[in-house]
């Protein structure tokens, strides 16, 4: 006779209601205000760069489920959120046809050669983002502003020594990347991923603490370095991908902790004003001996 009170499955034996399309759709969201406030500061080409982004990197997703013989699961949104997320790191006048190529090169090579969702061990959007800087450094450094060409506040600082308003860079009214102007708009976004429990808040604070502290340190503006650039859209999005990044909390501590030391090193020692894409892209690459050293012991587990 056989009981049925016991039935032995295999873990996961506790699951989290909420999917993964919900997240991704969520995240788009929390996205808004900072494309309104870049189509706001740099006009409807802001826009077009977006719609572009977003429509090549769901063609390519969907191709290569394709060709992969997968199912065409377009609709979890994380290529809508790659798309976004690889827009708001060019430029406003990017030409059209290098956003198409960046971001079939943060489909591909950053995410399906690996397996597809959950496989990839680089944020997307960065991988093309990153090979954009390679094959394009011009086009991806040529910044415009009120129709004017303008050098980003990092990049003044650089050249001429000249700190921005910290009033018109909190607000935006900055040149630079679309998603990196306004540090107001892009922590109203994260508050909402906050609220929601999508968004963990050690990979940010470490990496946001560390850039204050060691420019502090180091003898330059820390309120500045954090306003200024990518810091803060890098530390509350790009850095707290969920599968890019580590699953214990002492290792988010570490990661945020290492992203931020590399953007300090860059910015103030390396050859580009700024480091952000680099600092999370290596910290990115130190994710599988992070979980393995700080995985909590197993009970009954003998070192």
């Amino acid at each position: 006779m056989q009981s049925q009170d016991l039935v032995v499955t295999s873990s996961p034996h506790i699951r989290e209601k909420t999917s993964v399309a919900e997240i991704m759709w969520t995240v788009s969201l929390s996205l808004l205000p900072v494309m309104l406030v870049a189509t706001y500061v740099f006009g409807w080409r802001a826009l077009v760069i977006i719609a572009t982004s977003v429509v090549s990197c769901l063609l390519t997703e969907y191709i290569f489920l394709k060709i992969r013989n997968k199912e065409v699961t377009l609709t979890d949104g994380s290529a809508v959120v790659t798309g976004i997320l690889l827009a708001l790191t060019m430029p406003p006048e990017m030409p059209l046809w290098v956003v198409v190529i960046a971001a079939v090169v943060a489909i591909t090579l950053g995410k399906q050669v690996f397996g597809g969702l959950g496989y990839n061990p680089f944020n997307p959007a960065l991988v093309g983002r990153a090979f954009v800087t390679a094959a394009y450094p011009v086009l991806i450094t040529t910044f415009t502003f009120d129709g004017q060409t303008a050098a980003t506040p990092l990049n003044l600082k650089m050249m001429e020594g000249e700190m921005t308003a910290y009033w018109d860079l909190f607000i935006g009214n900055v040149p630079g990347s679309l998603g990196e102007t306004s540090a107001f708009f892009v922590l109203l976004g994260a508050a909402i991923l906050i609220y929601k429990g999508y968004l963990n808040w050690r990979i940010p604070a470490g990496m946001v603490s560390t850039v204050f502290i060691l420019t502090w340190v180091l003898g330059h503006n820390p309120v500045f370095h954090l306003l200024a650039g990518s810091l803060l859209i890098g530390a509350f999005y790009y850095a707290t991908d969920m599968v890019t990044t580590p699953v214990t909390a002492l290792g988010r501590w570490i990661f945020g902790i290492g992203a931020g030391i590399f953007v300090v090193i860059i910015r103030l020692y390396g050859g580009y004003p700024e480091g952000v894409m680099y600092s999370i892209l290596l910290m990115n690459m130190t994710v599988p001996l992070i979980n393995k050293f700080t995985r909590p012991r197993s009970l009954g587990e003998v070192k």
